[in-house]
Order: structure tokens, then sequence, then C-alpha cells
């Protein structure tokens, strides 16, 4: 990058993942970054004076991730074959020296100098690391899997069991670069997913305090952050029936926790959603298309 500027203070990555290094050829200290703006990096990163030499992209990986880690040097020693992310080696593996060879079969990893993802990191993509000399020696204490997943257009609903059962998580256009995490789904993974119709006309929905359209009703035709502060239903929504639009409902108020995508239909009660309390509800409007 030296022959295009003479030092870069500030950037702005648009799209996909990268790896930025303070030397040339991909070498020295690295960093990982997404989409977002970063206008002092070097202060942020604790770089010093150092700026960004060089640069790569991450290709995308759309499958399973799988590493072999080893105890020793030169897949010596104890081995473990992993799949997910591990915040501490020495917590999970008892290896007070960490990861000191791999072999990265499947996905892209970042591996970090101390536990729960802190301190320097490298980027390892599949191949075989023997040791580790060549980055300075350095142990690894934990790691994590590079996840990306955007959405090009429209709305969708996203699931973590097939036929659109278990969590679901409501998506519309953007990047979403570690949504297992963010959503607090653990190892799981999308499963099932529906693009949700455009709707242009009006929103209408009979909301019930209690199963089979029982107990006070309510007719409404926009938000509500909670059901207990309007209505002081302190059950929240038993049962509903929705003539017009499409809605997500949440467990708690204020659009928190768990939610659930309701089309035009009838609801006479809650169970099939593991008897959940819904607490707030909004419309899913044209403008987020």
């Amino acid at each position: 990058m030296h022959s295009y500027m003479s030092r870069c203070h500030s950037c702005r990555v648009m799209s996909g993942c990268w790896m930025v290094y303070d030397q040339t050829n991909y070498m020295g200290n690295q960093y990982f970054m997404r989409r977002g703006e970063y206008a002092d990096y070097m202060n942020m990163w604790g770089w010093g004076n150092n700026w960004i030499r060089s640069c790569r992209m991450i290709p995308m990986h759309r499958g399973s991730y799988r590493m072999r880690i080893y105890e020793r040097d030169n897949f010596m020693g104890q081995m473990n074959e992993v799949m997910d992310d591990c915040d501490s080696f020495m917590d999970r593996y008892h290896w007070s020296n960490g990861c000191m060879s791999c072999h990265v079969m499947d996905g892209h990893w970042l591996m970090y100098e101390h536990p729960h993802y802190r301190g320097r990191m490298w980027y390892f993509r599949p191949g075989e690391y023997r040791n580790f000399r060549d980055y300075g020696g350095m142990r690894f204490m934990s790691m994590r899997r590079i996840m990306d997943s955007w959405v090009m257009s429209g709305c969708w609903m996203v699931y973590d069991q097939p036929n659109y059962m278990g969590n679901q998580y409501f998506m519309r256009r953007g990047e979403y670069a570690d949504y297992m995490n963010m959503w607090g789904w653990g190892n799981n993974w999308i499963r099932s997913c529906r693009m949700i119709p455009m709707h242009r006309g009006s929103y209408r929905m009979r909301i019930y305090e209690r199963d089979n359209f029982m107990g006070q009703m309510n007719e409404v035709m926009d938000d509500c952050d909670s059901f207990m502060d309007r209505y002081h239903w302190s059950n929240g929504c038993m049962s509903c029936h929705v003539m017009d639009g499409h809605w997500l409902m949440y467990e708690h108020p204020h659009y928190r926790g768990k939610m659930w995508y309701f089309r035009p239909g009838e609801y006479r009660n809650f169970r099939d959603y593991g008897g959940m309390r819904f607490m707030s509800m909004r419309r899913i409007m044209d403008s987020w298309y």
C-alpha cells in the first residue's frame, strides 16, 4: 500500500471482512476489520505510530467450520477437533501454554494471545500450521470463527431449526458478521428461512388478553412497545387475529427478547410458540425493504 499512500490514519470498510497488517507482505501486527468506520485505528489497536501497510480480504465461507488443535508443536501432545469458538484453551482443555500447532480443515478462524478473545490476534485459513515461530513465538489462548452473512435485499425471518421451527430472528438488508453471538444462538446456525412479502396497505390486528380470543380485545393499527403500560395486561397478549400487514411480537417490552413473526391469520393460542408471552409488537414496514 506504500506506493499508493504514505500513511493511512483512518479508514472505512464498505463491505466484507478483512485482515490488515502494520508491515508489508502481510507481516507484523494484524487486525480483523468488518463493515464500519475506523476513525483512529492506530490508538484503538495500540499500534503506536504504525499504520496499515498491507491488507487481504477474507473469502466468504458458507459451510461448516473444523480445526484440529494440538497442545504442542508439530501436531504433538493432546489433540482436539473443534467446530466452534473457544474462549479459553486453559479452561476447556487445561492447556497452560495454549495451542501450539493446528490444522485448519474448514473455514476461517482468528486466534488470540489471551483468553476471551483479547490481545493480539492472528488469521488462520485452511492449511497446516506445525509451529508458531513465524508468529513471534506467540501462544494462542482462545479462538473464534470468522462468521459472515449479509442480506442483499428484502426482509426475512431466519430459524435455527428446519421447517421454520426453533428460535427465529428478523433480518433486513445489511451485513451480519457474527449473528450467532449477536442473537445468543450459541452453536446453532440458520437452518431455514422465509422471505416476508412487502406490504403496501394498512396494518390491522386484534389482540386479546386471553387464549381463544377471550378477555379484553383491542384493535390496533400501530406499534405497541408495552402491553403492560398501554393495556395493563400483566400476562401480555395471549391470542390474536392479524387482518392486515406483517408483524413481529416480542417476549419482553420495548421490542426485546425472543421474537415471532405473524402474518395474516388467526392465532388462538401460543402453545406452538413454547407458551411464550408476548409483551410488545411492531409492524414490519415497507420502508425497511
